[in-house]
């Protein structure tokens, strides 16, 4: 059952799908207003067909693909900590301790604790500490318009953030909506009252639709605000590159915001074939107009961004992570009611950016310090062989057949590569 996000789907038929992903090609510019003022998030969402018995602490890549007749190779916590060396404990204590994580979303989710509470026993993972905060007012739930895809969005985060740092904290904030000044005044309020070292935004706007001449672009004058008043104490910032290629269905090249601002390090896609049993790289470019993998059998969900931003000095992605739907991490929903609840794979570089902010989480208490701005590390970190260098794929798509390609170094799809957390502790230390 195919189940691509409902905000994807509201969006892209208004016109302002920025970073959305459907089924298809993403729309021309000709069908796209010059509007902006809405941040969108995009999880892309199959419903997992596995054996509930099967989903142990132990189940791999391999174990998936075995499954589901080659068609993913889905990840759970264990599986993603052995791609990326990400502890499970530290000092004798469950990874993240001490730390939390800041996740600031829209609408929120009905059963987000409840959820929470499943997925974490189904992997054996500790018990989960969630405190949701609503600094604009509680939203009222109806699981109408975009609030179905930001309560995926909203379990990914949370679930993800927990499977990387399992012993820290997660503050979610809770926007009223998802407009630019509600969400942005969200991650001002987390920035003002210091919530956290880390901060995760798996939301965006593309660089086409701010830059319009009809844009009000106020909102990312505010955001700015908060992302340099955040960097000024080190914090760590992180937010999803992208789902809809190199140029958000606009025809030429542009980036995201806020990836695209400089305080902020942007999470580019790829599929992940560590521990999958395949003879193929550690990480490929997310590139399913490029590369379609496996079977492809959801067909052409989506692929990274990355691309000069239009406004702003960033040519790209500074890092990169698991992101395609063929490599989805299992994620627990259970709003939807019925059989519709239940596991599903989940794809987009909205699963990046948290899992980023989680890992750096983790370093920060096996260092004892704070971190501050990881792009400023990752050019350091990839030339002492500390990142994974992704040089296989590309994020051209229908609409601008250029794209780019992943390259020996950094390139704009996944910037200077996926993360090999052991050793970037050992790097801070």
């Amino acid at each position: 059952m195919k189940r691509t996000s409902l905000v994807s789907l509201a969006l892209a038929i208004a016109g302002t799908a920025a970073l959305a992903i459907g089924a298809g090609a993403p729309a021309t510019a000709a069908t796209a207003p010059d509007t902006s003022g809405i941040y969108t998030v995009h999880p892309i969402v199959e419903k997992a067909a596995l054996a509930t018995s099967a989903l142990t602490p132990s189940f791999t890549p391999a174990d998936c693909l075995a499954q589901t007749g080659g068609r993913v190779a889905c990840q759970t916590p264990e599986t993603i900590r052995a791609a990326y060396d990400i502890p499970a404990t530290i000092g004798g204590v469950p990874a993240g301790t001490g730390q939390t994580v800041v996740i600031v979303d829209a609408f929120g989710s009905p059963t987000v604790a409840s959820d929470l509470a499943t997925f974490s026993q189904t992997f054996g993972l500790p018990a989960p500490h969630l405190t949701v905060y609503y600094p604009g007012g509680k939203p009222t739930w109806n699981g109408r318009g975009t609030q179905t895809g930001w309560a995926e969005e909203t379990s990914l985060d949370v679930q993800w953030a927990h499977a990387v740092a399992p012993g820290a904290n997660i503050a979610l904030v809770i926007a009223a909506n998802d407009h630019g000044a509600s969400i942005d005044n969200a991650v001002r309020y987390a920035v003002d009252n210091r919530l956290g070292n880390v901060l995760s935004m798996s939301y965006g706007e593309a660089d086409y639709l701010i830059a319009s001449p009809h844009a009000n672009n106020g909102q990312t004058t505010q955001a700015q605000k908060s992302f340099a008043k955040a960097a000024a104490a080190g914090m760590s910032l992180f937010a999803s590159s992208g789902d809809d290629g190199s140029d958000n269905g606009a025809g030429y090249p542009n980036f995201g915001f806020p990836a695209s601002d400089p305080n902020v390090t942007a999470v580019g896609g790829t599929n992940v074939w560590a521990g999958s049993g395949l003879n193929a790289p550690h990480d490929t470019v997310w590139g399913d107009y490029a590369d379609c993998p496996l079977t492809c059998a959801f067909g052409v969900v989506g692929e990274t961004g990355g691309a000069p931003s239009l406004f702003l000095p960033k040519g790209g992605s500074d890092v990169a992570y698991n992101a395609s739907v063929y490599t989805g991490v299992l994620t627990y929903l259970g709003f939807l009611g019925g059989d519709a609840n239940g596991f599903y794979y989940f794809g987009g570089t909205s699963a990046g950016s948290p899992q980023w902010a989680a890992l750096t989480a983790d370093a920060i208490q096996a260092v004892g310090h704070t971190v501050g701005n990881v792009s400023h590390y990752a050019q350091g970190w990839a030339a002492s062989g500390i990142l994974f260098d992704v040089t296989q794929g590309s994020n051209a798509t229908p609409t601008y057949t250029g794209g780019y390609s992943a390259t020996a170094g950094w390139d704009r799809p996944t910037g200077w590569g996926t993360p090999d957390v052991g050793r970037i502790i050992a790097a801070l230390k």
